[in-house]
């Protein structure tokens, strides 16, 4: 299968391109910038906003991850502008020049609300405020609206391989004043690749699918293993299910994590 990613530079996209390769597929990145792409896939110099370049790379392929995104900056034109902009261009430049291709999209947990009264599950009703989330709703509505097959799979806090992300935590959880037994849904690199080959496969053809692992982490925990410490504290958790997501709806399509929780990627040594 020949697959065109955008975002293979980014934290999950250099992490899952090597596992595509490893799996037998073909793999062709964007990439801007001068960068290169990782040994065996192909670089393509692209633009999600250039529709003659997005031609030429989406020649030929069967499918299209779409991990490229902006999180973190107080721009929020900008984010608005990479998450639905793009990926509206991305779904258009498949629909004219790859229209049998499956296009998988890489959204959000954070479309949840945080005073929810069980974990996040895909047909509860999403209208986040902060522009973020609500790029990815809004990016997640566009590919429903095409005539494309497609699919969504939102990620919750993502971690491993050494990517930095757990032991930024400390420093997240000190500045957002997190209670430490709020619990958080988590996947490992390994996984997001687990879910993709689904994804590839058709299992989530036509959903938006949570995908995490066995067991939310308590945020004492996950900052602990960061390398940081919170203080403990009593007081009542005033949004129990905030940042949890439930995964019945995955498991029923066949998804298993091989890493089942960060407790094993500890104990594995792959934090």
């Amino acid at each position: 299968m020949t697959i065109l990613l955008t975002g293979a530079t980014g934290l999950v996209g250099t992490r899952l391109l090597p596992r595509l390769l490893a799996a037998g597929h073909t793999c062709r990145a964007i990439v801007r910038g001068g960068k290169s792409a990782p040994e065996g896939a192909e670089a393509v110099a692209a633009d999600l906003f250039d529709s003659a370049s997005l031609a030429a790379a989406l020649d030929g392929v069967s499918a299209a991850i779409h991990l490229a995104a902006v999180f973190r900056t107080p721009d929020e034109a900008l984010i608005w502008k990479s998450n639905l902009d793009g990926a509206r261009s991305l779904i258009a430049a498949v629909e004219a020049h790859a229209p049998t291709a499956r296009i998988i999209l890489a959204s959000t947990s954070h479309v949840y609300g945080r005073d929810q009264a069980r974990p996040g599950r895909e047909d509860d009703p999403v209208a986040p405020t902060q522009a973020y989330p609500a790029s990815k709703v809004a990016a997640e509505q566009a590919l429903r609206d095409s005539r494309l097959t497609w699919a969504v799979l939102r990620f919750p806090f993502v971690y491993g391989d050494g990517d930095g992300h757990l032991a930024a935590l400390p420093g997240h959880a000190a500045q957002l004043d997190f209670h430490p037994a709020m619990r958080m849904s988590t996947i490992h690199h390994r996984d997001i690749a687990t879910a993709m080959a689904l994804a590839l496969a058709g299992r989530f053809d036509g959903r938006a699918v949570n995908i995490a692992d066995d067991l939310p982490a308590s945020m004492l925990e996950l900052v602990a293993l960061g390398g940081g410490r919170l203080e403990p504290s009593g007081d009542p958790l005033p949004a129990p299910w905030a940042m949890q997501v439930d995964t019945a709806l995955a498991r029923s399509l066949g998804f298993q994590p091989t890493v089942r929780t960060v407790f094993q990627a500890a104990e594995g040594q792959i934090l």
